[in-house]
Parts: C-alpha cells; sequence; structure tokens
C-alpha cells in the first residue's frame, strides 16, 4: 500500500477538514492509492487498514451501505465519488453502528457522488474556510443563515465582505491560531476559533468555526448574552459603548507612499503587545492610529480607555489615572474610585499629550511600566493591571529630554514602537482622496448629497500650507457642505478667505512665507547630506543642536 502526498492546496484543505468529521474517511485516487486517512478511522481499526485496504482492492466495497465486520469490528461502509477535488476521486465513509453519523451514512446521494460540501453541512453548522488571501473557499448554510448572508454569493468574495469583524484574513497573515475568541455579529455576540493551514511551512488558507456545533444552541445563548447585556446597561450605564476604539486601519486613507508605510508598520505593532509612541503635528490623526492599532490586536474586545494629560489639572491626574481609596481626600466617594489604569486592565489606555504630563507623575507612570500594578491614592496595596499604553504628543521628545523636561527612562519605555506619522503638507496628494472621504461623510450626517468637489477648489487646497492638518481639512469641508446648495459643486467661493488667496502662490505669497519655504528647503537638504545626523546638520547650518530641533519641528522634519 502506497500513500500519495498531495500537491495541491485543495487537496490540503480537504484533508483538514476531514481529519475533524465525527465519522471514519479514507480517500484514494484511481489508481487506489491512499491520499487520506483520517485518526477517527484509524482509532475504529486499531492502526490496522490492511484488511481495509485489500476489501478496497478487490471492489468488495463499491456498493452503498454495507455492513460489515472488520478487525473484529462492526461498521457501516458507504462508498462515494468525490467531486470537485482535482486529485482525490473516491472517498469511503465509516461508521461504526452506535455512531451518530450512522443516519447521514444511510442518505441516498444522486448518482452515488458526494460534494465534500454535504460532509460539512453535517458536521459543521458554522464553519467558513478561506484560502491564503482571506477569500472564501466554502461557507456552511447554517453559518450563512445565522449571518445573514447568502451562501452561494459569498462563495469567492473575500471573508470580510462576509463576516462582521472577521480576523480570518489576519489569522492566514499571521499564522496564529485565535482560540475561544468574542467577535461582534449583527448587533450581537459570538464566540469563534480560527485556525491556520499549513502546508509546505506556508499558510495555504485558516478555517473558522463557532465553538457550539449546533448553531440553534449558540442562538438561545446570544438571546440570553443579548438579556444580560441589556441589564448590565441598564444598571451600570453604557460604560464599554464609550470606551472603545471608533477607527479601524481601513478608515485611515491615504495613497502617499510614506503614509502607506506608516499605516503598515503600525498594522504589524498591533500584533503585539508592546508600548507605543506615537509622534506627529497637532491634527495629523494620531488618535485616530491608536484606535486602529488597538481595534486590530488581540485586545479589541477589551476597553479602550482615552487620557488626555493636558486636559486634567496637575493636582487631579494622579487620582484620575491611578484611583483613590475612601477618605483620602476631601470630597473623596464612599468606596474610592478605580483610576483609569485600572478601568483599562486587559485592554489598552490611549495617553495623548504625553508631552504635557507633570514631571512627578511621569516617574509614577515609569513604576507602573516596569512593575505593572498601580498604588491608589491614600492606598499602600498595589493592584496588578493587564494594559498596553499607546502615547501621542506633538512635541519634541528629544529635546524636552535635553531640557530636564521629560525622563529620558520614561522616554525610552514609551518609545518601543515609535511611528511618525507625517504631516498633510508632506502628502498632499492625498488631498483630493480625503476631500471626498468627509464630503462622503458628511453628505450622510446631513442628509445632503452634492455632486463633489470641483478641479479649482482642489487646486487651492494643494497649494494651501495646512497648519492644522487632516483636522483643518476636514473643517472646512464641512463649513462647505454647510453653505453649498443641494446637487451642486463645493467650488472656490466656498472655501475661506486664507485658502481663496493663494491662487497663484508664486506671485501672491508674503516675503515671510518665501523665506520660510527656503529655511526648509535648506534645513531638510542639509540633513539629507549628512545622512540625518543633527549634531553635523547643526555645525554646518551655523546654528545650535536646540535651535535645528526647534527648526525641524516647526517645519515637520523630525524623523524616527
Amino acid at each position: 500500500m502506497s500513500e500519495s502526498q498531495p500537491t495541491s492546496t485543495q487537496l490540503h484543505l480537504l484533508k483538514t477538514m476531514i481529519e475533524s468529521l465525527p465519522f471514519g474517511v479514507i480517500v484514494i485516487n484511481r489508481e487506489k492509492e491512499v491520499l487520506i486517512c483520517n485518526q477517527r478511522l484509524l482509532w475504529m481499526l486499531e492502526g490496522d487498514l490492511q484488511e481495509f485496504y485489500e476489501l478496497i482492492e478487490h471492489n468488495t466495497l463499491h456498493s452503498t451501505n454495507i455492513k460489515l465486520r472488520i478487525n473484529d469490528k462492526q461498521m457501516i461502509v458507504r462508498y462515494e465519488k468525490l467531486i470537485g477535488y482535482e486529485e482525490a476521486d473516491y472517498m469511503y465513509l465509516c461508521s461504526s453502528p452506535e455512531m451518530d453519523a450512522t443516519e447521514f451514512l444511510k442518505k441516498e446521494h444522486d448518482d452515488n457522488e458526494i460534494l465534500i460540501q454535504d460532509i460539512l453541512e453535517y458536521a459543521y453548522d458554522g464553519l467558513v474556510i478561506v484560502d491564503a488571501d482571506g477569500y472564501v473557499l466554502i461557507l456552511t448554510q447554517a453559518y450563512a443563515d445565522f449571518l445573514k448572508v447568502d451562501q452561494k454569493s459569498s462563495i469567492g468574495k473575500h471573508v470580510t465582505e462576509v463576516i462582521e469583524n472577521t480576523r480570518m484574513h489576519i489569522v492566514v497573515k499571521t499564522g496564529k491560531q485565535e482560540t475561544a475568541s468574542l467577535q461582534k455579529v449583527n448587533d450581537g455576540y459570538m464566540i469563534a476559533t480560527r485556525s491556520p493551514i499549513f502546508k509546505g511551512g506556508k499558510v495555504v488558507g485558516a478555517v473558522g468555526k463557532l465553538l457550539f456545533k449546533n448553531v440553534g444552541q449558540f442562538s438561545a445563548l446570544f438571546k440570553r448574552l443579548n438579556t444580560l447585556e441589556k441589564e448590565l446597561k441598564k444598571y451600570k450605564g453604557d460604560f464599554r459603548e464609550s470606551n472603545k476604539s471608533s477607527y479601524t486601519f481601513d478608515q485611515l486613507i491615504g495613497d502617499y507612499s510614506g503614509f502607506k508605510k506608516i499605516k503598515e508598520s503600525a498594522m504589524r505593532v498591533a500584533e503585539n503587545d508592546s508600548n507605543v509612541l506615537l509622534l506627529g503635528e497637532s491634527g495629523t490623526g494620531k488618535e485616530l492610529f491608536a484606535h486602529a492599532i488597538h481595534h486590530a490586536s488581540k485586545r479589541s474586545m477589551g476597553v479602550f480607555v482615552k487620557v488626555n494629560c493636558a486636559a486634567i489639572p496637575s493636582e487631579l491626574i494622579e487620582s484620575e489615572l491611578f484611583g483613590y481609596e475612601e477618605g483620602s481626600f476631601t470630597g473623596a466617594k464612599k468606596g474610592g474610585k478605580a483610576g483609569k489604569f485600572e478601568t483599562a486592565d486587559g485592554g489598552t489606555i490611549f495617553l495623548d499629550e504625553i508631552g504635557e504630563l507633570p514631571i512627578h507623575m511621569q516617574v509614577k507612570l515609569l513604576r507602573v511600566l516596569q512593575e505593572k500594578e498601580v498604588e491608589r491614592v491614600g492606598s499602600s496595596n498595589s493592584i496588578a493591571v493587564d494594559v498596553r499604553i499607546i502615547a501621542a504628543t506633538n512635541r519634541n521628545l528629544d529635546e524636552m529630554v535635553e531640557k530636564g523636561e521629560f525622563r529620558l527612562d520614561l522616554y525610552y519605555r514609551l518609545k518601543v514602537m515609535e511611528i511618525l506619522i507625517p504631516s498633510l503638507n508632506d502628502r498632499k496628494q492625498d488631498i483630493e482622496l480625503l476631500a471626498a472621504h468627509f464630503i462622503k461623510k458628511y453628505e450622510q450626517i446631513m442628509s445632503k448629497p452634492v455632486k463633489g468637489i470641483d478641479e479649482r477648489a482642489i487646486h487651492l487646497l494643494k497649494n494651501y500650507s495646512w497648519p492644522g492638518n487632516i483636522r483643518e481639512l476636514e473643517n472646512i469641508i464641512e463649513r462647505a457642505m454647510n453653505i453649498v446648495e443641494i446637487d451642486q459643486w463645493i467650488n472656490a467661493e466656498l472655501l475661506p478667505d486664507g485658502i481663496r488667496g493663494r491662487v497663484e502662490p508664486t506671485l501672491t505669497r508674503p516675503l515671510s512665507e518665501i523665506m520660510e519655504d527656503t529655511e526648509r528647503q535648506t534645513i531638510f537638504n542639509c540633513l539629507e547630506a549628512v545622512d540625518g545626523k543633527r549634531t553635523e546638520a547643526a555645525k554646518r547650518l551655523g546654528i545650535s543642536r536646540t535651535t535645528l530641533y526647534e527648526k525641524m519641528n516647526k517645519y515637520g522634519l523630525l524623523k524616527e
């Protein structure tokens, strides 16, 4: 008896599926070579396939539902022609009389042929299989009904178009199994396991399935979970809704090559638990990146707690971050209060404007990073926390460290993964794409359809300096949407005076602006010439290193 090695991804997927079936299966080709034999059959025959294979060679098992005794084991064997797989031609389905699969094996199939889909529908109510690119190969009918999608039209689509909040396409990229993951679908939750399929050391696909074999049972639990969720919201408020990520990487828009690389880096960063430091000018989208990193991480079902370090008075920031015990100060709540870090346990905390954190709080934050525990104000006991930190700032932390305004040890703890988000001035080719996105957004909010934005208006937007970056662009589009007529174009007349005054920048720009542009380009060229060595650049430019940092920050030239 020889065993032919499978050479196609298709056959490899078939082998993976058959291994999980609740009855014995052996698959052969026309030359009667064994391609697949699952563990269930080996267990049934105590590892001895010789007598069974001899019956195959003598065509003894080419009838329907044969009852026989093999190796002193009673079983029912059904022979089927396998349709839809290039190398596999015939399949024998084997069940002992007491198995639940007996009725399935007795079922008549047209022309004695069987599709693997028939078996999967029996074995799994909720199962989906995707290829290495995330496109759906198989979706069981019961699972399609549960997801409220059409089964036939779903085959061949990318899994993100079929299953809400799916991570199947991520599993085929990471090659890592995700077990018992809570996933939001159709305004509720389901529990799914996702497993990569390997062939020759490479991921060729992934299998996703509900932990409940019977979707009916899961639906009952699903309804119960919904009821409990409503009760929780009733008594404790909608806390989770106000502490969750609102943006994904799909919502970070841009064709600029530098932006795409940064986005790809952030997606890789999301896969682990390392601290992240987001740098960039105000309005570049640092918070959106923080949301997206959390949403794509393993902590996505945990809370996403946002803290603006600049907005909390210095005398209150310790109690806000770490909480306090009852009676620790005048006005303290009875029973005390958990801080932001305790609230974020199991999830992510986003520390925006980290450069504004007082120096005494930097020491306490460093302890949290090192010890992974917090101590409430007025308490001598520590509380362990499992929190991922994403910090952001538009300030020059290198310069702050030099001036003694930011602790060096904390800086290095935070910048395990450092991401510099480009300004809108550095990605002006994305302005038209971003403007279209914001127009679509406010069309829906205002229920006000427009034709779009005309070429002259786009030309003006591209010639503007954008001190407020993407946030300013969105505000300008929102303003234009308020005053444009329905089904009309957003034109130059609807843009602010500061933008319309720049039709011919070479003729109308003030001297100070031209000098700034010249200074920016000179600094950029000098940094390029010395391979980014800032000390050498400052020397060549005849300015101090501190002045160079200030100008680099001013002109958006700071890099990772």
